[in-house]
């Protein structure tokens, strides 16, 4: 005949009766499993797929100033990014920029009125952000490299990541940060950040600030800090970027 344990509450805790040929249960703890975010993102990264955001940059000293807001959509590959459409929106203008690779397309901004007639996207190499990119996020969540990198230099928990890197030190892992501020003045900027985390372990949300003459270092910008707010949803989503038709693109400007 099969024994039972007896059903009995000690220190709050309930026992139940279990038959005694039956294995001993496994305690499951009540804590929740972090996610490792560099897996997760790993996970998302397939060719034609990708993820969009939002952003909004300020520069900020005695008061604070909306000065740019752009939209857009990463495109993955195996690896990481393997292009970009970006629309930024400042007090230059509305300005359009496609990356397929490492090559850029720019359209509007400062390059509305400088280009040859008919052509209206202005060819480059190496840039992700166009002209917006000197006051768009330094810091690219798409980036597994990058990602690891602020881990390993900041706090991770099941909710975000927090810390500081320099510039340079994000010059050496990310391609974004190199390709969207190829020239700035002091490399040894400290960018805060904050990457606030989803339960499946992928960004929604980055933050970072830094010094503002970090990038460009006139009397306007002394004591003043530029933040990037930045939203990411839709990751693993279907994306499709191609390079604007040929017969509208030139690589000169009316100026050279």
């Amino acid at each position: 005949m099969k024994k039972t344990i007896t059903t009995l509450a000690v220190g709050g805790s309930l026992l139940v009766a279990v038959p005694a040929e039956a294995a001993p249960a496994q305690v499951v703890p009540v804590q929740a499993v972090s996610k490792d975010p560099v897996r997760a993102l790993k996970g998302k990264l397939a060719t034609g797929r990708g993820v969009r955001f939002t952003e909004t940059t300020t520069l900020s000293g005695d008061d604070k100033t909306e000065v740019q807001s752009r939209k857009g959509t990463f495109q993955f590959n195996a690896k990481g990014l393997a292009g970009s459409d970006i629309v930024a929106t400042s007090t230059l203008g509305r300005e359009r920029t496609i990356t397929v690779g490492k090559v850029g397309y720019t359209s509007g901004g400062i390059w509305k009125d400088r280009l040859p007639a008919g052509k209206t996207w202005l060819k480059g190499s190496g840039s992700f952000g166009g002209t917006a990119g000197y006051r768009g996020q330094v810091i690219n969540p798409a980036e597994p490299k990058t990602l690891a990198a602020l881990i390993k230099k900041g706090k991770l928990t099941r909710s975000s990541i927090t810390g500081k890197i320099t510039f340079k030190e994000l010059d050496k892992v990310s391609p974004w940060f190199a390709g969207s501020i190829p020239l700035r003045m002091h490399d040894d900027t400290k960018v805060s950040y904050t990457l606030t985390l989803t339960s499946a372990g992928l960004v929604s949300k980055v933050k970072s600030s830094y010094a503002a003459t970090g990038i460009l270092d006139v009397n306007g910008h002394d004591g003043k800090t530029i933040t990037i707010e930045s939203r990411f949803t839709g990751w693993g989503t279907k994306v499709s970027i191609k390079a604007p038709n040929p017969k509208t693109v030139t690589t000169k400007t009316l100026d050279d």
